[in-house]
């Protein structure tokens, strides 16, 4: 597929129009320059190492380098091995050598590269240092004195002595982080290097763009282009992802009069073909045993680690990737495929030691298999992969393209990629989710909007720079994407928030003012100590801490993570040390349980580790879902199951499992099948509780709104608490009492409208809300971790954090609080798909049916209704369960049990 240069030139206004629009702007170029033509671009000894070292330019790098050379902003978005880093640097390392040649390569920075991780940065001076060896040495062959091109990385892993060095004598190329490069900026002595920087590389720009790490990027670079004062030249490089105008946007920024600067997209995000299949490891989903299921995953593994040279498996949590390795080693070394040294585990939790050991083993070639859960996503260079197998639905077609690309590391080889599926349901989302992927169907980004903590941070450090008129500071911040719609009232609120201006009660609670401000002249600066607030305490990333704890007669029992701990509610039961435990309280980084024996788990122990189903892929699923139910209605079984079989790929048995699930489904509830456009609110009564779900194919973010918000309508018209169980297919509401909830007016009880208000108040006395204020107060400075040569401890912290909430809570505004609100609603949960669902409801374009369901949950509600039965033990096991389930509907159809 030819890549797509598109100029990004937008107006601002409502977002059908700003997408008509983007439309408008794509323009696609019918000359791609030719290798001939780009070759004309470059000095001799570039093109000569480049003729030696490879066949021909890729497609990215065919479009990249003559845009590159001419000065444009450009977006590149290819799979990796499509050449992207030499498509950014080509042209720029050629700039340099000419600056050389006529003798006005200076001693400062010209280019500045920016990635995500310290590893990728590391690998990215080696991949640096190598051409511009080669590139010397054969000039040099050649007569031709080529001047050196200085590389060097500045992280936090960088010692001072480096950095002394550093500044000294500059590279021309600096690697560096977000967080390193916001710190470098305001470097007294090394800010100075950076004053006539030309070029702003920034790599993995799709895992900045969704995180609060890429709005505080943005605002550090629109601060660089003061510094420099003029337009840097942007080069982002992005695996797949879209919209591209949008992250284009968000490469480039805005011009104070509110439009796009302009920017080049080149597409190649299909240039590599794929080969996606889906796999079911046994004939029979529903009635094989879990041991049965478990050993044919392994041997169909096992059968796929042979077959390769080199094979790349994900999982979805950690801790499988822990049990996955565990159990490969066992099997790979009794059948002799591999040695256990061969076998290696990557992921977050493992010490940067050993995960480098790991990457530089894959490089070199001499592991058969590595497990992984998301950290071997991003581009870090890990050599040739033959094939990427995925254990379960990675949650996104955007995830599942960007795990499968890592396979086959040249643009020439295909990309292979195995999804093996544990459950029906999860056949069902892979089946979609690879149909989608063909198709090139991506998810959408999330970016942040107006993150008033990283705002916070950024005029601090603007304060440590220079004094500031306000009208100018709020100018340059709305420069960049993040921030681009921020109200100038929002803005004033973190302005009067850094000056101290909302009383003595926040004071007294020792949080003081960051920056001075004169109100009446408009102006703020520095405060003294507060360029040390910012080198200890900037950053976005909170830190993982685990919380301690302990039953109410104060024995300890074990630690839980942070963000596990976030989800709970009193009443809520969870299994820690093979025991349940129903969750009380906290206080600070403790919580308090008392035992549950015998109770099931409401929170499974794996759920704050799973990835979200991403809610465009999970429009896919539900329309899958409406597409085959009216197919069974219409067509005969073997025409259906044929369908599926070739349109989808599958095998024939992956075809029954899924017609079958979808059929008893249609059947049980006399018709009704929920998707994308239509929810079932199904009602099970079970022992005496009352269990309304909701199916409702929207993603775990939005339903995670959606449950929340209907729970709390429910507990306030019965004044009974309500248990959630979500998922990414649904929801379920629990109450101990059957028949007190007017089911028929229930989905009506939440609009578009009232939601937010409603949320607010679900929330507000949460974990969800204590923990996340403390991130969102560290972020913003109110409290500092670190201080005078000390550090705050988690709990102190935590305590510190609760306190200040009590302070602020009924504060209107407080900028602290309303940006805790927007990250949970936001970052946490959907609120905007959740409103977009709401919407569809109301003018009918999602209809809502009601069923009672007789003598078992229906079908699609099986694994929300089991959800926390897989952590029980002495329990009957969760496959039992659903097999069980699974029984009592079939009988009640007449249908034979297999």
């Amino acid at each position: 597929m030819m890549p797509i240069y598109a100029s990004v030139k937008r107006g601002r206004s409502n977002l059908l129009e700003r997408e008509a629009a983007l439309e408008l702007a794509v323009k696609k170029l019918s000359n791609i320059p030719t290798d001939s033509e780009v070759y004309k671009l470059l000095i001799e000894p570039v093109c000569l190492w480049f003729r030696d070292k490879y066949e021909s330019f890729t497609l990215p790098q065919r479009g990249a380098i003559p845009l590159i050379k001419k000065g444009e902003n450009v977006l590149v978005s290819s799979p990796t091995g499509t050449g992207k880093t030499l498509a950014s640097f080509l042209g720029v390392i050629d700039e340099l050598y000419r600056l050389g040649l006529k003798g006005e390569l200076e001693n400062r920075v010209y280019a500045i590269y920016i990635s995500p991780l310290r590893a990728l940065n590391n690998d990215m001076k080696r991949n640096l240092l190598e051409p511009l060896d080669e590139i010397s040495k054969i000039a040099h062959k050649n007569g031709i004195d080529l001047p050196e091109i200085k590389v060097a990385v500045r992280t936090s892993d960088t010692t001072p002595y480096e950095k002394q060095k550093m500044t000294r004598n500059p590279p021309h190329i600096l690697i560096t982080t977000p967080e390193s490069f916001s710190i470098s900026i305001l470097a007294p002595k090394f800010r100075e290097n950076l004053r006539h920087v030309s070029w702003l590389i920034i790599d993995e720009i799709h895992e900045l763009a969704s995180s609060k790490r890429g709005s505080h990027l943005m605002v550090s670079v629109e601060r660089l282009e003061r510094l420099v004062n003029s337009s840097l030249q942007r080069i982002g490089m992005s695996a797949t992802i879209a919209p591209l105008e949008e992250v284009a946007e968000f490469l480039v920024g805005y011009n104070d009069d509110g439009k796009p600067r302009d920017a080049w997209i080149i597409d190649a995000r299909f240039a590599k073909p794929v080969d996606i299949r889906v796999v079911t490891p046994v004939r029979d989903l529903i009635h094989t045993p879990t041991d049965d299921v478990n050993e044919s995953i392994y041997r169909t593994l096992a059968r796929i680690v042979r077959k390769y040279r080199t094979t790349l498996v994900f999982t979805n949590t950690r801790s499988a990737t822990e049990r996955v390795v565990y159990k490969l080693r066992k099997i790979l070394t009794d059948m002799g495929i591999a040695d256990i040294d061969k076998i290696e585990a990557h992921h977050s939790s493992l010490g940067r030691g050993l995960r480098l050991e790991v990457e530089e083993k894959l490089k070199k070639g001499e592991l058969k298999v590595v497990v992984s859960s998301t950290s071997l996503e991003l581009g870090v260079d890990i050599g040739y992969i033959d094939i990427v197998v995925l254990l379960s639905s990675p949650k996104s077609v955007s995830r599942l393209l960007q795990r499968i690309g890592r396979a086959g590391h040249h643009i020439r080889q295909t990309s292979k990629g195995r999804l093996i599926v544990v459950d029906r349901d999860d056949l069902v989302e892979c089946t979609v989710l690879a149909k989608a992927a063909m198709e090139k169907k991506i998810d959408r980004v999330k970016i942040p909007e107006n993150p008033l903590d990283v705002l916070a941070q950024q005029l601090v450090a603007m304060s440590i720079e220079d004094r500031w008129r306000v009208n100018d500071a709020y100018k340059l911040v709305k420069r960049s994407y993040p921030f681009k719609d921020l109200s100038f009232d929002k803005f004033m609120s973190v302005i009067r928030y850094l000056a101290g201006i909302y009383g003595e009660e926040i004071e007294r609670q020792r949080v003081y003012r960051k920056i001075w401000f004169d109100g009446d002249e408009g102006v703020f600066g520095r405060k003294r100590g507060s360029r040390m607030i910012f080198y200890l305490n900037s950053g976005t990333i909170p830190d993982e801490s685990h919380v301690r704890v302990f039953t109410l007669d104060g024995r300890y029992v074990g630690n839980l993570e942070e963000a596990f701990v976030q989800i709970l509610t009193p009443g809520d039961v969870f299994v820690l040390g093979g025991r349940t435990y129903e969750f009380i309280r906290t206080e600070g980084m403790r919580a308090y349980v008392r035992k549950a024996e015998g109770r099931r788990p409401t929170v499974p122990s794996w759920f704050s580790e799973m990835l979200p189903l991403a809610f465009d892929s999970a429009l896919e699923v539900g329309k899958f879902r409406r597409l085959i139910a009216d197919l069974i209605s219409r067509r005969e079984r073997g025409e259906v199951i044929d369908l599926l079989r070739k349109k989808y790929r599958l095998s024939e048995s992956a075809a029954i499992n899924i017609y079958q699930y979808i059929w008893e489904q249609l059947k049980y509830t006399g018709g009704i099948v929920p998707g994308n456009d239509l929810i079932l609110i199904e009602k099970w009564v079970d022992f005496g509780e009352e269990n309304i779900i909701f199916h409702s194919l929207f993603g775990r973010r939005t339903n995670a709104a959606l449950s929340r918000a209907y729970a709390y309508v429910v507990a306030e018209e019965t004044s009974y608490p309500v248990r959630i169980t979500v998922s990414d297919n649904g929801f379920m509401l629990t109450v101990p009492e059957a028949g007190i909830v007017d089911l028929y007016s229930l989905p009506y009880r939440v609009t578009p409208h009232n939601i937010e208000g409603i949320l607010r108040k679900a929330v507000k006395t949460t974990e969800m809300m204590r923990r996340i204020f403390r991130h969102v107060a560290q972020r913003s400075f109110m409290i500092l971790k670190r201080y005078k040569g000390r550090e705050k401890s988690p709990h102190r912290m935590q305590l510190n954090a609760e306190t200040l909430l009590r302070v602020v809570g009924e504060m209107d505004g407080f900028p602290v609080l309303e940006e805790t609100y927007r990250e949970i609603f936001q970052d946490h949960m959907d609120l905007d798909a959740a409103r977009q669902v709401l919407e569809w409801i109301n003018n009918g374009d999602v209809k809502v049916e009601f069923f009672e369901a007789p003598y078992a949950p229906s079908p699609f509600a099986h694994h929300l209704v089991v959800q926390g039965y897989n952590d029980v033990v002495l329990m009957e096991d969760r496959r039992k369960l659903l097999m069980k389930l699974h029984e009592m509907v079939i009988k009640s159809l007449g249908e034979p049990v297999s």
